[in-house]
């Protein structure tokens, strides 16, 4: 499939989608959120993991308001609910380990279309940023959903009121992300992650997706349910029979289930 805001390249198992607006340190248009929505289905299909990035300085300015001078003509919800929620959906139920590998700037829905991915992985000198605010608005395309989750009750109000900039140091520390690492080395951190969960049981890794979220809604007797269920479900795949079979062997085991 042709992009004209992204790139989407897959090699080795790895998908990596680069957002490819760096003129606008990659604010999204409608085109680039149906690009986006595009690319992560086919990712899903053609490969074992998916890291997005972006390209340039920035990872992903936001909205891009360049020549939005009648605010009041900008349909807010209906953009949401018919561009935004799409794309964070797909990103979010992606069956593949999903990486957002945040190179500069993450600010306003860009900072939640990172938070949106299984994992993400910083520089140290990035920073996210709930800019809603500034602008008079609330933080939107999942952050009133991924940040008090992340990183507790009071840090997500305070980043969403102060809308104050969050390094990718401070937002490891936190708990907003898994990790942050300096600019040397990061981008060998990230094909190191990225080349581990390709190499790796997919079948057991979208269980632990579901069993992982699905315990901030269920009380312990539900989660042990649900434990069960999907450990049954594991338990029945070839790469479970594989991990058993190297471990016995004492050999590195070779997944290729789903």
């Amino acid at each position: 499939m042709n992009y004209s805001t992204i790139l989407l390249a897959i090699k080795d198992q790895i998908a990596t989608l680069t957002l490819n607006r760096p003129d606008v340190l990659n604010g999204m248009n409608a085109q680039m959120r149906a690009e986006i929505f595009d690319a992560v289905k086919e990712a899903a299909n053609s490969a074992r993991v998916l890291v997005i990035t972006g390209a340039g300085r920035g990872f992903c300015s936001g909205q891009d308001l360049g020549g939005a001078n009648n605010v009041a003509s900008i349909d807010l919800e209906g953009t949401l609910i018919e561009e935004y929620e799409p794309m964070l959906r797909a990103i979010y139920d992606c069956p593949i380990p999903t990486i957002a590998a945040v190179n500069g700037a993450a600010a306003g829905a860009g900072a939640n279309l990172a938070l949106a991915a299984d994992v993400v992985i910083a520089r140290e000198d990035a920073y996210f940023m709930q800019a809603f605010s500034l602008i008079g608005l609330i933080p939107d395309a999942g952050g009133s959903y991924f940040m008090p989750r992340n990183m507790g009750f009071a840090k997500a109000m305070g980043a969403a009121l102060f809308a104050d900039k969050i390094s990718g140091r401070q937002a490891a520390d936190w708990g907003l992300i898994w990790e942050a690492a300096p600019e040397e080395g990061f981008d060998q951190l990230v094909t190191e992650r990225a080349q581990k969960l390709a190499s790796g049981p997919t079948a057991a890794y979208l269980r632990i997706k579901q069993v992982i979220r699905a315990s901030f809604d269920n009380d312990l007797d539900s989660q042990l349910t649900l434990e069960a269920r999907l450990q049954g479900e594991a338990g029945k795949t070839r790469d479970f029979a594989e991990g058993v079979l190297a471990f016995n062997e004492k050999r590195k085991p070779h997944y290729e289930g789903r």
